[in-house]
């Protein structure tokens, strides 16, 4: 039982910081030509996307967070530098400039279904680092991490559908 208090426990942690990293990169001081040149290459990436497109990028970008210590930083550098992408976008988007960043993590489905998977990989670096800190036999973690993985994987794919309906409602 206290295992799985401290996992929760941990899991609500990276939660939080995920989320502070990706607010703290929304304040990002954005050039307007950097802003401009993002947008031109989102745009030419959206009209190229799909839905396992989209699945593929996120999963690609999750699962370093399972490497012990690297992740936690991968992770949150994660977080900021999407946080910046939306300071980006928000930047040339004038529709944008009074819309709370958070909103996106936090009321969209798959922006929330998203942030919780990434808050599992990176919970899950930090606590192999700990158990490795802590000279325990990782063979005991392999079983949970495995289902952590097919669960992030799962909640990507059900992000990515749910990402690419509301990106081809406006292409």
């Amino acid at each position: 039982m206290n295992r799985l208090i401290l996992r929760v426990s941990v899991f609500f942690v990276f939660m939080a910081l995920y989320t502070a990293s990706y607010y703290i990169g929304t304040f990002g001081d954005v050039s307007n030509e950097e802003s401009l040149a993002f947008v031109e290459e989102f745009g030419e990436l959206l009209e190229s996307i799909d839905t396992f497109g989209i699945f593929a990028n996120n999963a690609i970008l999750s699962l370093p967070m399972f490497i012990p210590g690297v992740g936690v930083a991968w992770g949150l550098f994660s977080g900021w530098s999407t946080g910046y992408a939306f300071a980006s976008i928000a930047a040339t988007t004038p529709a944008l400039a009074d819309f709370p960043p958070l909103a996106i993590l936090y009321s969209s489905a798959f922006g929330f279904v998203e942030l919780v998977a990434y808050s599992i990989g990176t919970s899950r670096g930090y606590l192999l680092i700990w158990s490795i800190i802590k000279r325990k036999k990782l063979s005991v973690d392999m079983i949970p991490v495995s289902i952590e993985i097919a669960v992030v994987i799962a909640l990507l794919y059900v992000g990515a559908v749910l990402e690419f309906d509301l990106i081809k409602d406006f292409l």
